[in-house]
């Protein structure tokens, strides 16, 4: 084993530990960015104005808004002393000359009260010169509207073997996107210091590139910056690029006007602004062999993009590594495309384009399953990966056998053959209400696809009393990263954890930091912790060696005593060998470093090792569905989940439990609509709140919810032989759809196969009930062979390098 995947006698890592923060947060003393304007004098409020059109060249008029009492200025491009863009694309006009979506800022008020600069922006007058809009993907695909680089993923000749695969199915699907509706929306608190150094509170997950860009905004050095987050009121990938642009806003009006500025979106403005999970369109063509081996898949996939770029590319990148989810496919082709839309930016969400594309493989197994004669679970077992095997970009799918232990893992701990069969006497007994039981797999890659972003750095300083504080680069959400590294540094210190404070995270303290994202932080923050606290521990030992009269090389570090290897030797306290090295002038600080080994990835092939390892894990969910209503209740769900060695068991299983729920939200119940008609709304957000917007709630929990975490499970080569844990649950909700879908062909015929809307709305799984129902009364089911699984609304083709879709086979 690894020395960093190595455990000492009496690990703080691996023991249950309640989330740092937590009687904070159930005491309402937890304080986030917005909270601490309350604690300032002559704080000034940032209000939006804006676009009433979805696209529109725009002009402004400000002088009725300077008029207004409380108002103190209103920020437009002409106040922009470096360069006016928010994104690393330079693709997003701080403010813009040309309105791209309908609820673009277009200039910022501030004054005194948020009231009077609410009255100020509606004061400010715009003048519209409205161009054509594009709302949907199918009318991107129409015009032609696209943006960045289409990529590609291939192995093997799968159009050849489509011609002749025994059985081959086509269809087309709609993923629908999501909302972050994290608790605390995006915050930013700015001022400027006696200095002339810029300090930014900002609610980011991306502390060093929120820096950059408003020193870019600025026209100033990045050390003339300073970004601080303490903590988040939920991210969810929201926070990664999004919080750029209002962290701007609020340090230009805190340099023009020398007074802080907070800048804090409410509700609407944080939903009709702000990014969400990029919607998919996708067409797929897959071949079987006779057993329901998959033998070909090709696949075109177009993102909505929305305004910009944003982080579209990777996200489309991500998806086309994770079509294949968990299951070998000899002959592959996935390629995508970004769709450019006048909706807003779309942007990272937990996943990161991971789930959209193991929509296609699992939405297309559970759909061609009853074609083949075949149960979905049956079909998925057959098609999982096996030792040995690769991906689709060439990597080796290390530990493919856990993926087996786990789904009979899942099987036999559900009861998963004995629940089938009283499933079946109940729905013959109960015409309008059925239920079903489905399994599903996840495989999921660990690593920033962009290499460079693997890496991170901390920065630990022991004191001469014995406590420890710890800076590092990530960022804490609500996802117990700090608990993580509060645990990491005990285990590397032998101390207790009630000794350590961790500070919170800002860019003077570790500079050039990744986003707290891809799941990695854990393993790259934990890394750098680890390296810190074992300089440190490294020379605290040549000092307790001498005071002990042994071999430094066999001093301990643990549960804060410091001593020899045997037993009934003579031990100090850990404070009393930090007083002493500080005696002896030895450096009790020290910076971490860690870098991500064995990455390699080509992203013009689209070939190589982008993942350090995969996290594995399955679900098998009970669902039933009432006729009448469509209505989804979840009656049971069990999960086996691959967190490695855990670093923190409650963590870990909090996190999984929220990643499902917040993972079959987004396939049930959660619907962005916008306004898509040629009315003057057009472009509008129409699920603005949460009385319009459906988030899953208590009611949508799963009445019995079983998690375990796979055991025996040590990732050689992390930190603590720990794996990642935020992203991948997320897509064992896969596991309600696809039993949602067998429910829903319980009221058809033998043999029914169920096209399922995404999300699977009650509205949707109505419809998807009436259609099973008429193929009843009509006495045929849907086909076998060679036939559609839907009507032929366009075949999968090859992007070409205009965007245009060339026909797999020409």
């Amino acid at each position: 084993m690894s020395e960093l995947a190595a455990r000492p006698a009496y690990p703080v890592v691996g023991t249950p530990v309640p989330h740092e923060s937590a009687p904070l947060h159930v005491t309402g003393n937890a304080v986030y960015t917005d909270d601490l304007a309350a604690r300032g004098n002559d704080v000034l409020t940032a209000w939006p104005v804006q676009s009433e059109h979805a696209h529109a060249m725009v002009s402004l008029d400000v002088d009725e808004a300077l008029a207004v009492p409380g108002v103190v200025r209103v920020l437009t491009a002409a106040d922009v002393p470096g360069h006016n863009d928010a994104g690393v694309k330079d693709d997003e006009p701080l403010f813009p000359s040309e309105a791209m979506f309908h609820g673009h800022a277009l200039a910022w008020v501030l004054a005194g009260t948020a009231e009077a600069a609410r009255l100020g922006a509606a004061a400010v007058r715009v003048a519209y010169e409205p161009l054509s809009s594009i709302i949907t993907v199918p009318e991107a695909i129409e015009a032609g509207s696209f943006q960045g680089i289409p990529r590609i993923v291939r192995r093997g000749d799968p159009e050849a073997v489509l011609a002749t695969a025994p059985h081959v199915f086509e269809g087309v699907a709609e993923i629908g996107g999501q909302e972050h509706f994290y608790l605390e929306t995006h915050a930013s608190l700015a001022h400027v210091d006696s200095e002339g150094q810029v300090f930014v509170e900002c609610s980011t997950q991306h502390p060093s590139e929120t820096q950059a860009i408003v020193a870019h905004v600025l026209g100033v050095p990045s050390n003339r910056v300073t970004v601080q987050c303490l903590r988040m009121g939920g991210g969810f990938g929201g926070k990664e690029m999004q919080p750029h642009g209002f962290a701007a806003i609020a340090a230009l009006g805190a340099v023009l006007t020398g007074r802080t500025v907070r800048l804090r979106l409410n509700r609407t403005q944080d939903l009709t602004m702000t990014g969400k999970r990029h919607p998919f369109h996708i067409v797929w063509k897959a071949g079987f062999d006779d057993d329901g081996r998959i033998l070909a898949l090709a696949t075109t996939l177009t993102s909505d993009g929305g305004w910009s770029l944003d982080l579209s590319e990777p996200v489309m990148g991500r998806a086309l590594c994770h079509v294949d989810n968990a299951y070998w496919i000899p002959n592959f082709v996935a390629q995508g495309r970004i769709a450019k839309t006048n909706k807003t930016s779309q942007t990272a969400f937990r996943g990161f384009g991971g789930p959209q594309g193991m929509f296609v493989i699992e939405n297309l197994l559970g759909l061609v399953a009853p074609k083949l004669g075949l149960d979905a679970a049956t079909l998925r077992q057959r098609n999982l990966y096996a030792p040995g095997q690769t991906t689709p970009y060439g990597q080796p799918v290390r530990h493919a056998e856990r993926l087996h232990d786990i789904w009979n893992q899942v099987h036999d701990q559900s009861d998963f053959d004995e629940r089938r069969a009283a499933i079946a006497a109940f729905n013959a007994e109960h015409p309008d209400t059925k239920r079903a039981l489905a399994i599903t797999p996840v495989k999921f890659g660990i690593s920033f696809t962009l290499t460079a972003y693997n890496q991170a750095g901390a920065l630990v300083h022991v004191y001469k009393d014995g406590s420890v504080l710890i800076n590092h680069g990530g960022t804490e959400m609500g996802q117990g990263l700090h608990t993580k590294m509060l645990q990491v540094a005990a285990t590397a210190l032998g101390v207790e954890v009630d000794s350590i404070r961790l500070a919170p995270t800002r860019t003077d303290k570790v500079p050039n930091t990744s986003a707290t994202a891809a799941s990695s932080s854990a393993d790259l923050n934990g890394g750098a912790v680890k390296d810190a606290c074992e300089q440190i521990r490294d020379r605290m030992a040549t000092v307790a060696g001498r005071l002990l009269g042994i071999d430094e090389r066999d001093v301990r570090f643990s549960r804060g005593r410091v001593s020899g290897l045997g037993a009934s030797g003579p031990a100090l306290d850990f404070a009393v060998v930090a007083e002493a090295a500080y005696d002896q002038r030895v450096q009790l600080w020290a910076a971490g470093f860690y870098r991500t080994e064995g990455l390699h990835w080509d992203t013009e092939a689209m070939q190589g090792t982008p993942f350090k390892y995969f996290s594995y894990g399955a679900a098998a969910t009970e669902v039933e569905i009432d006729g009448y209503t469509g209505a989804t209740r979840t009656l049971r769900v069990d999960i086996v989940h691959d967190v490695g060695d855990t670093l923190s068991p409650l963590i870990d299983l909090g996190q999984i439990e929220g990643g499902f729920v917040q993972g079959a939200g987004w396939l049930t119940l959660e619907e962005l609509r916008w306004d898509a008609t040629d009315g003057p709304g057009r472009g509008r957000l129409l699920t603005q709140s949460a009385s319009t917007y459906k988030l899953p709630s208590f009611s949508e929990m799963p009445e019995v919810f079983n998690v375990s975490l796979f055991e025996r499970a040590t990732e050689d080569g992390v930190v603590y032989g720990s794996k990642a844990v935020g992203e991948p649950p997320l897509m064992l909700a896969f596991s309600v759809r696809e039993a949602i879908r067998e429910a829903v062909a319980a009221f058809g015929p033998a043999g029914h196969s169920v096209d399922l809307a995404s999300p699977a709305t009650p509205e949707a799984v109505f419809w998807a009930i009436e259609t099973a129902r008429r193929a009843g009364e009509a006495g045929r089911g849907d086909g076998h062979g060679h036939e559609s699984t839907r009507d032929r609304v366009g075949l999968p083709g090859t992007i070409d390098t205009e965007h245009r879709l060339v026909p797999f086979d020409r």
